[in-house]
């Protein structure tokens, strides 16, 4: 087992005025540099960045990318990081909802670990947005871009494009549903927002994409700062180890906060 260097300190005397939860996959692991400074931005001061992430990540499976293995979002260490006492108010996003469709889970299945991600949630008194599967996209692939994209991002699925369109609807269907009875904002992504990729946003509109599901944790009329885009921040925040991994067989365990920002923010990767 190999164990990385001591996580980073935080500043003396900074406190977080928010706690920001990260939920998701490739989408959002492209974009956690926007989505980073724009929760601070946001903020106005110093956040407390909770997130499990990663490319191919399960809400409920072990995914393994390119040597590169983590546990289920379900499983992660991050709710029990998040069951410490915070005087800082919380917020959540949960998003890449679908790559369990491609793994073979059920819709009842997605739905439960969803299910049982928001309610930890919300005992932490989390104001939540989540965000829709991209259902429109799929139904404009034809049957031969969709085993295409099947092919190059998840290999070993054998998902059929007519079954992926029908399960897809009806976890949108759930989702909507669940986001109501539990006064939940759930955003449907805008078919702009994407390239030829039909499920991930294009960098392009990454900006303007995260900004405008993020704008949700704020006052309906609340204008939401504008990110400047950093290399030196993408590389720092995509180069942050999480808590425990594996790489090609190989476990690697981080204390957490692994990652700080000038302002004292702390990031934590789960």
């Amino acid at each position: 087992m190999v164990n990385a260097k001591r996580p980073t300190k935080k500043i003396a005397g900074v406190s977080p005025v928010r706690r920001v939860v990260l939920l998701g996959a490739s989408n959002l692991t492209r974009g956690i540099s926007t989505v980073v400074e724009t929760a601070r931005l946001q903020a106005g001061g110093p956040i407390e960045v909770l997130a499990a992430l990663g490319h191919g990540r399960s809400y409920g499976l072990e995914s393994s990318v390119l040597g590169r293995a983590l546990p289920g979002i379900c499983g992660c260490g991050l709710w029990e990081a998040l069951k410490k006492e915070s005087a800082a108010p919380t917020v959540a996003l949960v998003t890449d909802i679908g790559n369990d469709l491609l793994y073979g889970a059920s819709v009842d299945q997605i739905v439960d670990w969803v299910r049982r991600c928001l309610d930890r949630l919300g005992q932490a008194d989390a104001q939540v947005v989540i965000t829709l599967l991209p259902v429109a996209n799929l139904d404009a692939l034809s049957p031969v871009a969709f085993r295409l994209m099947r092919t190059m991002l998840f290999p070993a699925s054998r998902l059929a494009p007519e079954d992926a369109r029908r399960q897809a609807a009806q976890l949108n269907k759930r989702l909507i549903r669940m986001a109501r009875q539990r006064g939940i904002i759930a955003i449907e992504p805008q078919r702009d927002w994407y390239g030829l990729d039909p499920i991930h946003v294009k960098f392009s509109c990454s900006t303007r994409a995260w900004t405008h599901i993020l704008t949700s944790w704020e006052r309906p009329n609340e204008i939401c700062p504008s990110v400047t885009r950093s290399m030196r921040r993408w590389l720092y925040l995509r180069l942050l180890a999480p808590e425990y991994r594996r790489l090609f067989g190989i476990q690697q365990r981080r204390a957490q906060p692994s990652g700080r920002l000038s302002d004292g923010s702390t990031v934590s990767l789960f």
